[in-house]
């Protein structure tokens, strides 16, 4: 029996830690924006210590890396619905949804202010942006095993994704759901350039 404690705690302690530094990190880039604030800050805000940040990522980047990227793969998650339309319908109000609520900005800035963070940094972007594209390539996969022709990754990039990201990172407008059906419609018109 307390073999079998001992297994499990470590894990629900370790997701707990995992979770307060992502919300440390994610609450300090909301505050002070990238490149202001240090390990020792997120450590504070999360109630762990320097070391335990240091022994899971190595460093502030990775740590980053880290937020970025399990907020792409645990936010808007790729529907299922039968149908090409239906699928992209959902998915952008997802999308709208995620990038909109309380951490959406701040990850957006954190992908932005490390692309020009050096090597590490770049790595990190292109980690964002490759896990983006695996997620639409699922989605895109699925309609044409039924036999849709679904418009292509970068075209979901450029005409769905982009608009809305650029409205959350200007504050040129809210993502209502008519602005964002008014996207995807776009997207799917037979008059898209190929």
């Amino acid at each position: 029996m307390q073999e079998q404690e001992r297994a499990r705690r470590p894990g629900g302690r370790s997701a707990r830690v995992r979770a307060a530094v992502h919300q440390a990190v994610t609450g300090l880039i909301a505050e002070r924006g990238y490149g202001n604030f240090t390990v020792g800050d997120v450590a504070a805000r999360a109630g762990v210590a320097d070391t335990s940040v240091y022994r899971r990522w190595g460093n502030l980047e990775a740590l980053l890396t880290d937020v970025a990227i399990t907020w792409l793969t645990t936010t808007s998650p790729i529907p299922d619905t039968g149908s090409l339309d239906t699928d992209l319908r959902t998915y952008a109000a997802n999308v709208a949804r995620d990038v909109s609520g309380p951490d959406g900005l701040a990850v957006l800035r954190l992908v932005i202010a490390l692309s020009t963070a050096g090597d590490a940094g770049v790595q990190a972007r292109d980690a964002f942006l490759a896990e983006r594209g695996r997620q639409l390539q699922v989605m895109l996969d699925r309609a044409r095993t039924r036999g849709e022709h679904p418009p292509e990754g970068l075209d979901i990039l450029d005409h769905l994704l982009a608009p809305m990201y650029v409205r959350i990172l200007f504050g040129t407008g809210p993502l209502t759901p008519a602005y964002v059906n008014s996207l995807v419609t776009r997207l799917l018109t037979p008059e898209r350039i190929p």
